[in-house]
């Protein structure tokens, strides 16, 4: 196969993976609920799946800071996947904000769906940071700095690398 036909499945895979994600995000069930146990357990599976995303596109962005991708396609899915390992980054951390909110009311100001999650996951990690939602509780606000820790030190990297690598790849056999 070509090189030029691996890299458009691995494009491919990227969008699917990104909308599947997507699709996660808005379908997993974060109804607030009642009994503690529960909760303790919904909060600790939160709290692993934004460790492991962290714990993924920090190895990434080690690699490609390492070099350890020998060539230029193994370099190209390595880029594609830190780009998809970024998207589920902001996603996870635009989850864990909205069940802070949905079962800790107060604990934001104006975050009230996951709509209003994600777009302060990315005003966040973006640091943007228009003011309108905001954390005003002290889980919010630890939860917010470990989103800015995570947007200095893993996205900021992950986001440069994936836009200097495949904007300074030479495009072969395109027009």
């Amino acid at each position: 196969m070509s090189a030029d036909g691996s890299y458009r499945r691995e494009r491919r895979w990227a969008v699917v993976a990104s909308v599947l994600l997507v699709l996660a995000y808005f379908l997993v069930p974060v109804a607030p609920d009642p009994n503690r146990l529960r909760l303790v357990l919904r909060s600790a599976g939160t709290l692993i799946l934004v460790l492991t995303v962290a714990l993924l596109v920090t190895g990434q962005v080690r690699r490609q800071l390492a070099g350890q991708t020998p060539t230029d396609n193994a370099q190209v899915r390595a880029l594609i996947r830190l780009a998809v390992a970024l998207v589920a980054g902001v996603l996870a951390f635009a989850l864990a904000d909205y069940i802070v909110a949905d079962s800790r009311p107060g604990e934001f100001v104006n975050l009230e769906t996951r709509i209003d999650a994600l777009y302060f996951a990315l005003a966040t990690l973006t640091t943007i940071g228009y003011g309108d939602v905001h954390a005003e509780g002290q889980i919010a606000r630890v939860v917010v700095s470990a989103q800015m820790l995570f947007s200095i030190g893993v996205v900021t990297t992950g986001a440069s690398i994936v836009v200097k690598q495949l904007t300074g790849r030479p495009r072969q056999g395109r027009h």
